[in-house]
């Protein structure tokens, strides 16, 4: 490990040297003048070479003060700036959201720029994950999809989410258009793995017993989801509140409607117990749009 002198040592030098008094660097640092003093001696042995003559009234730097001076109101020039540049950072109007990627994707970005319309002073960062991730260091604010029994301590619920069948406009079932529930059992289905409930729920629902559930396409990602049914691949059973972009553009339809609510819910919770303005704002805002 390299030796070097301690920082208050050095700016102890500094602030002599510029009034060529340890009396007025103790006013400007807060420090008595013998503790100046002292760290100015220190400095000196550290180097192994004297910085200042001292007269019985006056101090005056030495050749070796004279070349040492430069370079090192540079370097405490550059630890200033840094320093001011992190607490800027801290204090700036940031917000950091952390949510499952698919809803960061379909859901979490057309309402950002409806919060930023009305906010615009207020910088929205979106952390989006596939899996469950521990990111407490990061967000101020977590939106999370969980079944009820697993929601997050003092998490808020967003909704409710209800479920969709969906498939892109020109599918068909043995060369029909998909149109009824009837047509299911010989459909192409399009799994999501880690949400095999779905399926399963939604033949509950309609009594389709004896339904083979495990062919088709699997994925572990929503979104590749949604785009294996855009590309007529077959069918997907997901959560309503992420398909608007999908039956907005037309790539995707529900070919028939049902009401069954999801096993898992949306939640949002601020993680942090010191949460900024900017972000209790936001949450609000998110809160009540989830609520309309």
């Amino acid at each position: 490990m390299k030796n070097t002198p301690y920082l208050n040592f050095v700016r102890s030098f500094e602030a002599a040297a510029r009034h060529l008094s340890f009396t007025a660097a103790a006013e400007e640092l807060n420090y008595t003048q013998s503790a100046i003093s002292n760290h100015v001696r220190s400095l000196e042995e550290f180097i192994g070479r004297p910085l200042f003559i001292r007269y019985p009234r006056s101090l005056a730097l030495t050749t070796l003060g004279e070349a040492y001076l430069p370079s090192i109101r540079h370097a405490l020039s550059e630890i200033d700036k840094s320093t001011e540049a992190i607490i800027t950072t801290l204090h700036e109007k940031k917000v950091v959201v952390s949510c499952p990627a698919s809803l960061a994707q379909n859901w979490l970005a057309q309402i950002v720029p409806q919060f930023n319309a009305v906010h615009p002073d207020i910088t929205v960062a979106i952390h989006g994950n596939l899996w469950a991730v521990d990111d407490t260091n990061v967000a101020d604010i977590k939106i999370t999809s969980a079944r009820r029994e697993d929601a997050p301590q003092d998490a808020q619920l967003l909704w409710r989410e209800k479920l969709a069948v969906v498939c892109a406009p020109d599918y068909q079932v043995a060369g029909r258009p998909l149109s009824e529930v009837a047509q299911m059992r010989d459909a192409q289905l399009i799994h999501l793995l880690g949400r095999t409930a779905y399926w399963q729920a939604f033949a509950e629902m309609f009594g389709l017993s004896n339904w083979n559930l495990a062919s088709g396409a699997q994925t572990n990602s929503l979104d590749v989801a949604l785009e294996l049914a855009a590309n007529g691949q077959g069918c997907a059973i997901l959560p309503k509140s992420l398909l608007g972009n999908y039956l907005r553009r037309g790539l995707l339809i529900e070919p028939f409607e049902f009401e069954l609510e999801s096993p898992w819910s949306c939640y949002i919770t601020q993680i942090k117990p010191e949460t900024s303005k900017p972000a209790q704002i936001l949450h609000g805002f998110l809160a009540e749009h989830a609520a309309r």
